[in-house]
């Protein structure tokens, strides 16, 4: 895979599609690698009629890591959440959303389409309200405001995401699968194998959960960010599981409410994943958010 200088770091990065149709820039969610949005599901948005990007976060994957920032705490993180302090990161949400547009800069893209799923929704929501005169639509999947009085995920799953994950690879690979189906759509069959190859390979790439952590402690140090999302003005789409048990569906809908005119989707069924089956209506949904901005 090719990888550019920007922002000061190596991104790790490939693409779908003729680079003369609209960009879509893909950004993941938090310790997940370029894998996380599928080949599969990448080549439905080509047929869409998109150019499609989808990258490492930075201390993700074969882009720069920060090894030199040490392991966070993070229980005293959370701590200093609850207790109102600011919370201290090695790096940004902002630095992040600032990677991906030093991608779209270095690929020479004036202009993308912009997709967020989980943490990488966030991201996505910053690059919208940071870098606007870059941003073509907004979709938001999966993700949240900030809002620290919208009701928190479910203990289990909380736990299962924040565990730590075996060096060993087999160990690694059954932990994650216990994770995944932790979050995964209740209203969908549990797909076994595409989970199973999507860890083994993540393993194999790029085994780095202390990347993972310090991710987190980003997202936690970003906060509320209703005021800069109620600026946002780009044609927007937040798309939701309805039984998300990490991120909870009233994330979604805040989303929705907070940037004016967005358009919420809710999927019934839908857990804190994107199960194959609904690939289809989320690449629609994609598409017709499209049409509703000017390329």
């Amino acid at each position: 895979m090719p990888n550019v200088k920007a922002n000061g770091i190596q991104i790790e990065y490939d693409t779908f599609g003729e680079s003369s149709s609209p960009a879509l820039l893909l950004v993941a969610g938090n310790g997940a690698q370029i894998y996380f949005w599928d080949a599969e599901f990448c080549e439905l948005l080509v047929k869409k009629g998109y150019f499609v990007i989808r990258f490492d976060n930075r201390d993700a994957g074969l882009s720069t890591k920060f090894e030199e920032a040490g392991i966070p705490d993070f229980p005293a993180a959370i701590k200093a959440l609850m207790e109102g302090k600011p919370v201290q990161s090695s790096y940004s949400l902002d630095d992040m959303a600032d990677d991906a547009v030093g991608l779209l800069d270095a690929l020479g893209i004036e202009k993308a389409h912009i997709c967020g799923a989980s943490m990488g929704g966030m991201i996505a929501q910053v690059i919208a309200y940071r870098h606007p005169k870059h941003v073509l639509s907004l979709t938001s999947i999966m993700s949240t405001t900030g809002n620290p009085d919208l009701p928190q995920g479910k203990p289990d799953a909380i736990a299962a995401i924040l565990a730590p994950a075996p060096a060993e690879r087999k160990a690694f690979v059954e932990h994650m699968m216990n994770v995944w189906r932790k979050i995964w759509s209740p209203g969908f069959p549990f797909e076994e194998t595409r989970a199973r190859t999507f860890m083994e390979k993540s393993y194999d790439r790029s085994y780095y959960p202390q990347g993972a952590v310090r991710q987190n402690i980003a997202l936690l140090a970003n906060g509320d960010r209703r005021e800069s999302l109620s600026t946002i003005a780009v044609p927007t789409l937040v798309i939701h599981g309805a039984d998300d048990p990490l991120i909870p569906v009233e994330g979604g809908k805040d989303t929705a409410r907070v940037i004016q005119g967005a358009k919420l989707l809710i999927i019934s069924g839908m857990g804190h994943d994107m199960p194959k089956v609904v690939w289809a209506k989320i690449v629609d949904a994609i598409s017709n958010n499209k049409l509703l901005s000017k390329t």
